[in-house]
């Protein structure tokens, strides 16, 4: 199958055009880090922002905030897209990490890279249409393939919040990411703990109990593996209208784990805008990117079963 495929990078003035957004990130700069935590040569960052399925709104608020971070940091060069062209190789090898922002799919399939390849109706300036489903299965496997490689290969994937279900029936990606999403019980305020104060990921929190309002997600498949690192512990005793058996198991909310010769960083943390709005998340997720760029090094020994 040979096609031409264009890629369609969006710009970050695009995203930044809406008066609330650009109002919303006077008010958060002051919080955002003026530095990187580690010196380190500027990296090149691809921020994947397309959801198929449920749209989170929190996600331009992501947009501008890391275009903010990047420039501030001067640590990361930024690339922001919703065209799943960029999965392709000859695009990939031009970045070091990928960040993931609240790629949700179509529940049916929870495959983003089948919901836009299936679509014919130029929801999102669909050049597909003309595959066929042989073609169409092929494609999305590939672009599944090279991300999987990707990071395989020594590279970083940053996984925010509704990102884990990108491609949430693939068990592959489940091992790579640490899990999949299952469910979560409504949106509530959620008591998490950091489990290592001196770890340079949890710094941020100075070794303080973390209270914010979020969707407390439940991840199931490779989650039970445990094959990762732990960051941030949910207290479940503390919510509400969630079933018991989600208190069988620990639910860690935030780790860091390897993946081949690549590293992968997972944070639950992140459904509203108001959790960018503190500094202790914003230097949370500075440190996970630096670590997922391979320039912040620290413990990831997975703890296991």
């Amino acid at each position: 199958m040979k096609k031409l495929i264009t890629l369609c990078f969006i710009s970050f003035s695009l995203f930044s055009a809406p008066d609330k957004y650009q109002k919303w990130l006077t008010k958060v700069e002051p919080l955002i880090p003026q530095k990187a935590s580690i010196d380190a040569p500027k990296r090149k960052v691809l921020l994947f922002a397309l959801a198929t399925g449920y749209k989170h709104s929190v996600i331009p608020y992501v947009n501008v905030m890391m275009q903010s971070m990047a420039d501030k940091t001067a640590a990361f060069d930024l690339t922001i897209s919703s065209d799943i062209s960029v999965f392709k190789k000859d695009s990939l090898k031009d970045f070091d990490a990928i960040v993931l922002n609240n790629n949700c799919s179509v529940s049916k399939e929870r495959n983003l890279f089948r919901d836009v390849l299936i679509n014919k109706k130029n929801q999102y300036g669909n050049k597909f249409t003309k595959l066929s489903d042989e073609e169409r299965d092929a494609m999305a496997l590939q672009l599944e393939q090279n991300l999987l490689d990707f990071v395989d290969d020594g590279k970083g994937l940053m996984v925010l919040h509704g990102a884990i279900n990108m491609l949430n029936n693939s068990q592959r990606i489940s091992k790579m990411t640490g899990g999949s999403f299952h469910y979560h019980p409504k949106f509530q305020t959620v008591h998490l703990t950091p489990l290592e104060t001196d770890h340079p990921m949890l710094k941020a929190f100075g070794g303080k109990e973390v209270v914010y309002d979020d969707e407390p997600y439940i991840l199931k498949n490779a989650y039970s593996d445990f094959n990762f690192k732990p960051l941030l512990e949910m207290d479940t005793s503390k919510l509400v209208k969630i079933k018991d058996s989600v208190k069988e198991m620990p639910r860690y909310m935030a780790w860091i784990k390897k993946h081949g010769k690549g590293r992968v960083f997972f944070s639950s943390p992140g459904h509203s805008e108001k959790t960018y709005e503190r500094a202790d998340f914003l230097q949370f997720y500075l440190d996970g990117l630096q670590y997922v760029l391979g320039d912040l090094k620290c413990d990831d020994t997975p703890i296991g079963k």
